[in-house]
This record gives structure tokens, C-alpha cells and sequence, in this order.
């Protein structure tokens, strides 16, 4: 019986593993952050786990001191209060403690910042992103005489069959969408982000590649990441702007690069066309790259 048990439990662990859903979006009760598909987030994992060591040993010592003083001090057994006002050594230590607890959270975090605000000076491809109430408009910088430019809808459930995304695993409900940011893996990617001058200030966050960053009407932002593998992953808006906030997800296909160019120089013509090309060969023969590989390794 355990046996069968046990057999069950790595199948179903297994099962969640195989499908695209537990890498690159969010899951129900999930507790830790995505796993990462850049150097940038594996730096976030890492920092997350390390303030961890400080965090939950303080918050378990400040909670033991409270028991204590509730239970030594309480009105019962110390009618009389103490009128202690002054203890050297203590004060020493709750001030020197503390100062060497930040100064050990403040280097990684000065690093990480570092890395993260640091653009790569010749980055391989530019993309423009600009947001409106209540989606996202991508422009391919320098990407020839005909410039590829689309808008990027919430996918409508209608519109599911004829965009062959019926796959919910793949393709989830409030996050998927009509035309997908289409980018090559193993690139630096410089992205250009800014909201449509009389609109409100939205936000690009992308989870997985540990990217947020406010897209403000008027106001230029940049940002940059490399993703390590293929994939589809999906992010959202992460800044309160209207009625619709909640449907104006963010999603972004990883391919080769091979598969990157020939989709860029025919979506300068026929960009319905390139993403059938496209969605055809992840869903088909590439299926286990595009969603078995968003598992973090």
C-alpha cells in the first residue's frame, strides 16, 4: 500500500513537473518566487533564500523575547514594576547587532541593484514596449525596412480555437494572448518602456526573467535580461491602472534563434502567418522545449 502510494505521489509530482504551467506562471498556494529563466532572477532566488537566514531566526528571537516578558513580568508575579532605566551592555549590543545585520543584507542587495541597473552596451535585440489602458503595443527596433509592430491583447475565450491556443496548461485563462513578444534565447535583450503619453502609469513585470519596471506616460525606462532557455512565459501588468488592471498580462515566447529570425522576417509581412508557423512547431514537434523546459533545471 505505501508503495502505491508512494508510486502515485512521484507520478502526480512528475505530472506537474512535465506540463509548462509550474515554471513560467504563477500557481495556486505557490509560496516561493518562479524559477528562474535568467541570471538576474537566479540572483533574486539566491537573495531571497540568504535574507532568509536573518529573517527567520530574528523574527523567532523577537518572538521568544515576547513570550518571556509576558510570562516573567506579567502583573501577577511582579506587583512591584522593575525601574531599571539603563543597561550598557545591552544597548551595546542591540545597536552594534543590527548595524552588522544590514551591513550583511545591504552588500548582495548594492550588487544585485548593480546588475540589474547595468544595461549591456551592445545588446542584440531592442524592443520597445509601450502600454495603454489595457494592453501593450511592441515595436522591433531596427528590424529593417519593414518595421515589425503589433498590439498584444488579452487572449478572448472565443478566440481560443481560430488562434490554435486551446491548451489551457499552455495557454491559461487571463494570462494568455493574441500575439506573443517573440524573442531568441541566449540574447540580451534591451527593452525601452514608457506608456502612451495621455495615459496613466502602468508597469512591466516578468517574474521568471526578474524584470519590473514602470512604464510612465512622457518618461523613457530601460531594462534588459537574457533568457537561458525556451520557452513560453507570462508576466502582467504590475501597477494599479484602471477597471482592467487585472487583463493586461504580459507574455513572452523564447525560441532558437534560427526559429527567431525566420518568424521576424515573416511577421514584417504576415505577422497572422508567422504565428501559425510559429505556434505549429512549438506546439508540434518542439512541444518539449517550449513547455517540459520551463521546469527549472
Amino acid at each position: 500500500m505505501i508503495k502505491k502510494a508512494f508510486a502515485a505521489l512521484t507520478a502526480l509530482v512528475c505530472l506537474l513537473f512535465a506540463s509548462g504551467t509550474f515554471a513560467d506562471q504563477p500557481m495556486p498556494w505557490q509560496a516561493t518566487l518562479q524559477p528562474a529563466a535568467t541570471p538576474i532572477m537566479r540572483e533574486i532566488r539566491w537573495f531571497e533564500q540568504y535574507t532568509l537566514w536573518f529573517i527567520v531566526p530574528i523574527t523567532l528571537f523577537v518572538l521568544v523575547l515576547i513570550l518571556v516578558v509576558c510570562y516573567k513580568f506579567r502583573a501577577s508575579a511582579n506587583p512591584v514594576p522593575s525601574k531599571t532605566s539603563h543597561n550598557t551592555v545591552i544597548e551595546v549590543i542591540w545597536t552594534v547587532g543590527p548595524v552588522l545585520v544590514l551591513l550583511f543584507l545591504a552588500v548582495p542587495s548594492f550588487t544585485l541593484l548593480t546588475a540589474q541597473l547595468t544595461l549591456p552596451e551592445n545588446p542584440d535585440v531592442t524592443i520597445k514596449a509601450t502600454a495603454t489602458q489595457w494592453q501593450w503595443n511592441y515595436e522591433y527596433e531596427g528590424s529593417g525596412e519593414a518595421p515589425v509592430a503589433f498590439d498584444s491583447y488579452l487572449l478572448k475565450e472565443p478566440d481560443r480555437a481560430s488562434a490554435g491556443k486551446t491548451d489551457l496548461a499552455v495557454y491559461p485563462r487571463l494570462l494568455a494572448v493574441d500575439n506573443e513578444l517573440v524573442l531568441p534565447v541566449n540574447k540580451t535583450v534591451r527593452v525601452l518602456v514608457t506608456a502612451a503619453p495621455t495615459d496613466v502609469i502602468h508597469a512591466f513585470a516578468m517574474p521568471s526573467f526578474g524584470v519590473k519596471i514602470d512604464a510612465v506616460p512622457g518618461r523613457l525606462n530601460e531594462t534588459w535580461f537574457r533568457a537561458e532557455r525556451e520557452g513560453l512565459f507570462y508576466g502582467q501588468c504590475s501597477e494599479l491602472c484602471g477597471k482592467d488592471h487585472a487583463f493586461m498580462p504580459i507574455a513572452i515566447r523564447v525560441v532558437s534563434e534560427d526559429r527567431y529570425k525566420q518568424w521576424l522576417t515573416t511577421a514584417a509581412s504576415d505577422l497572422p502567418g508567422a504565428y501559425k508557423t510559429l505556434i505549429a512547431a512549438a506546439d508540434g514537434s518542439a512541444k518539449t522545449v517550449d513547455v517540459a523546459e520551463n521546469v527549472a533545471k
